[in-house]
C-alpha cells in the first residue's frame, strides 16, 4: 500500500482540524442518510463443488449470486471444508476446524491449473497450528480499530508504542486493503463501508500544500481523528502528502479506494453504495486524473518517487510498475462500478480506449524474459522512424550484471519502470502480483511470473515472504539513486527488505493461476517466524532472516495481509474479491505478418 508504510513518508503535525470537519454541503445530507441506511443483507460466496476443481473456478461468477444456505444433498468431507471455511466463520470456529484444514491445504496441492506448468516442484516446509496464530492475529487486528464518533472506520497503522509513533498512529488508505479484505471475508462489511463514506467526505474537501492546490480528485494518504476534550467533539484530519517526508501526494489511493469499492460491492452483493451519487462522483474524480490528456505519448502514467509503497526516494520515478497495474486494475473495477448514465457511459468509453493502448504497452514494452532479454542485449541505437526496434533507445550496456544470472530459462516478469534511454530491470513483487489479479498479464506472462518466482524462491522469498524489491541498490548506486537514504541501506526497508504485507497478494497471484503449491509454501514460511517476531512491520537481509532495523512491531498491515491469505488459502472462492477475469474487450487481435503472401 504505498508507502507510507510509515516512517511513514508523513510526519508532523496536520492543519485545521475543524475545516475538515466540513464537508461540502451538497455532500453531506446524502452522505449522511447512506450511512444511516445501511443494507444489512449479506450474500456468501459459493464455494466450488470441489476442492480439486479449484484450479479453473470461476471466481467472478461465484460472487454474483449467494450461495445456498440449506445443502440437502450428502456432500464429501473435502466438501463440507471448504463449505465451512467461507466468509462467516469467526476466529474462534477457525482453531476447531484445524484438523479439517491440514486436509484441505493436501488437495489443494493437487488442484488442477487453467495455465501450464513449468514442472517445477516447490517442497514442502514444516506444519504449524496456523489457526491459533489467526485466532491471535484476529485479536491483535480488533485492538487496531479506530473509531470516529461510535463507528469503526478504520485500523490504526501500528499498535506499537516503544518508539515516536510518527503518523504510525493514522489510518492509511493502501494499509487498510488487506484489513478490509480480511473484515469483508469475515462477514464484518460495516468498516469497510464507513471507511469508504469518511474517505469519499475527504476527498471532496479543499486541499492545498504551500499555497498550491491539489486536484480535486485526490484521495489522502491517511487520516486520523482528533478528540477536542474541552468540546467532547471528534473530528476527522487528512494528510494529502503536505505532512509526508517528501511531500507527495499518494498516487495509489485513489485507484486503491476503487479496487476497495469494488471488492465490498462483491462482497455482499450490495450496490447501493457504489451506485451513490458521491461514490459514483468520487471514482470520475480519480479517473479525470489519470485519463487527463496531455503532452505525454505514453498510455502509463508519469508519477513522482514516494507516490505508491514505495514512499521513499528508490529510483522509481517515472513509470513504477506498481502504479502501471493498480492503474489498470483500478480502470477495470470502474467499468464494473460506474452506472449506465450519460457521465458513466463518457467515461466507460474512454476507460476502454485506455485499457487498449495500456495493455499492449505493458505487455509489449514493461515484459522481460529471456527472449527479450537477448533481445535488449543485441539492441542497436540511435534507430529513426516507425520501424525502430529499440523504441525507447536503451543502451544495451546499461543492463546489469546480475540480471543474466537471475533470468531462469522458464519465467519472466515485468520491469520495475520503462521511460526513454532506460530500463528498470529489477523486480517488483507488488505491481507483478497486481498484473496477474487484474489479467493485465496474459495467462502466459502470469504463468511465466509464478515460474520465476519458484525458480528463485531464495532470492524472492527466503526466509520471510516476500521481497518488496530485487535485487537492492548498493555502494555507489545506494548513494547515487537514494540520496544515501540511511533506512533505505541495502536489503532493508523498500531496498529490498521483506514485507509480510505482500503475502496476500502472493497467495491470491497464486491461487488465480493454480499453482497453491507457492502459497502453501509461503505462508509456513511466515506461520514460523510472524507471531513469535510480534508481527514486524518488515525484515531485513537477503534471505529476510532478521527483523527490520527500524521495523515497527504488531505492524496492522502485516497481521491483515496474514489473515487475508490464509482465509484465501482456507476457501478459494474469497479470491473473487481481488482478482478479475481476463476481458475479451481487452484481447490482442491476431494479425498476419506483413510477409504473408497467397
Amino acid at each position: 500500500m504505498s508507502s507510507i508504510p510509515k516512517d511513514r513518508s508523513h510526519k508532523g503535525n496536520l492543519k485545521n482540524p475543524e475545516a475538515l470537519d466540513r464537508p461540502k454541503a451538497s455532500n453531506k445530507e446524502s452522505v449522511a442518510e447512506v450511512e444511516r441506511s445501511h443494507n444489512g443483507d449479506l450474500k456468501n460466496l459459493e464455494a466450488p463443488e470441489s476442492v480439486a476443481e479449484v484450479g479453473k473456478f470461476d471466481f467472478l461468477k461465484a460472487l454474483e449470486r449467494p450461495r445456498p444456505l440449506n445443502i440437502e444433498r450428502q456432500r464429501s468431507c473435502d466438501e463440507r471444508t471448504m463449505s465451512e471455511l467461507s466468509i462467516g466463520i469467526s476466529p474462534r470456529q477457525l482453531t476447531a476446524k484445524a484438523e479439517n484444514c491440514s486436509r484441505l491445504g493436501d488437495h489443494l496441492d493437487h488442484l488442477n491449473s487453467p495455465l501450464p506448468k513449468s514442472g517445477l516442484n516447490t517442497p514442502r516446509s514444516a506444519t504449524f497450528d496456523s489457526h491459533s496464530i489467526a485466532s491471535e492475529a484476529w485479536d491483535a487486528l480488533r485492538r487496531s480499530l479506530v473509531y470516529f464518533r461510535g463507528q469503526p472506520v478504520g485500523t490504526i497503522a501500528a499498535l506499537d508504542n516503544s518508539d515516536e509513533k510518527l503518523n504510525y498512529d493514522q489510518v492509511f488508505v493502501r494499509d487498510f486493503v488487506p484489513s478490509a479484505l480480511a473484515f469483508l471475508m469475515n462477514g464484518e462489511p460495516d468498516i469497510v463501508k464507513n471507511f469508504i463514506l469518511k474517505t469519499l467526505r475527504l476527498q471532496s474537501w479543499e486541499k492545498k500544500i504551500d499555497r498550491f492546490q491539489l486536484a480535486e480528485g485526490v484521495m489522502p494518504a491517511s487520516f486520523k481523528v482528533f478528540h477536542d476534550p474541552v468540546r467532547n467533539h471528534e473530528t476527522l484530519i487528512a494528510d494529502f502528502g503536505e505532512s509526508a517526508i517528501g511531500r507527495v501526494a499518494p498516487v495509489d489511493s485513489g485507484f486503491w479506494w476503487i479496487i476497495l469499492l469494488r471488492a465490498y460491492t462483491k462482497s455482499t452483493g450490495d450496490s447501493s453504495l457504489a451506485e451513490l451519487p458521491e461514490c459514483q462522483k468520487g471514482m470520475r474524480l480519480i479517473l479525470s486524473l489519470c485519463l487527463s490528456e496531455g503532452f505525454d505519448t505514453f498510455p502509463t502514467l508519469l508519477c513522482a518517487d514516494g507516490c505508491c509503497m514505495i514512499d521513499r526516494r528508490m529510483g522509481v520515478y517515472g513509470y513504477p510498475i506498481e502504479i502501471q497495474a493498480l492503474f489498470f486494475m483500478a480502470l477495470r473495477c470502474a467499468l464494473q462500478l460506474l452506472k449506465q448514465d450519460a457521465e458513466g457511459k463518457e467515461f466507460m468509453e474512454r476507460i476502454l480506449k485506455r485499457l487498449h493502448a495500456l495493455s499492449y504497452h505493458m505487455r509489449s514494452y514493461f515484459w522481460l524474459d529471456l527472449k527479450q532479454l537477448n533481445d535488449v542485449y543485441r539492441f542497436k541505437t540511435e534507430e529513426y522512424s516507425h520501424t525502430a526496434v529499440n523504441k525507447f533507445n536503451v543502451i544495451p550496456d546499461s543492463l546489469p550484471d546480475w540480471i543474466f544470472d537471475f533470468m531462469p530459462h522458464h519465467g519472466g516478469y515485468f520491469l520495475g519502470n520503462v521511460s526513454p534511454a532506460r530500463m528498470d530491470f529489477r523486480w517488483f513483487c507488488l505491481g507483478n502480483c497486481i498484473a496477474i489479479l487484474s489479467c493485465m498479464a496474459t495467462t502466459e506472462q502470469s504463468t511465466a511470473i509464478m515460474d520465476l518466482i519458484e525458480s528463485r524462491w531464495e532470492e524472492l522469498v527466503g526466509d520471510m515472504p516476500v521481497k518488496v524489491c530485487y535485487p537492492a541498490l548498493e555502494s555507489h548506486e545506494w548513494r547515487l539513486i537514494t540520496g544515501c537514504d540511511p533506512k533505505n541501506t541495502r536489503w532493508s526497508y523498500h531496498n529490498g527488505g521483506s514485507w509480510p504485507v505482500l503475502l496476500w497478494l502472493l497467495v491470491a497471484a497464486s491461487i488465480k493461476t493454480g499453482r497453491p503449491q507457492i502459497a502453501r509454501r509461503a505462508l509456513q514460511v511466515a506461520e514460523t517466524k510472524l507471531s513469535k517476531d510480534s508481527w514486524p512491520e518488515y525484515y531485513d537481509g537477503t534471505l529476510g532472516r532478521y527483523v527490520g532495523k527500524q521495523a515497527r512491531k504488531f505492524q496492522t498491515w502485516s497481521i491483515a495481509g496474514y489473515l487475508a491469505a490464509r482465509m484465501m488459502m482456507d476457501d478459494p472462492s474469497h479470491l473473487g474479491l481481488v482478482a478479475l477475469e481476463e476481458d475479451k474487450l481487452l484481447k490482442p487481435l491476431l494479425k498476419r505478418s506483413n510477409s504473408w503472401t497467397f
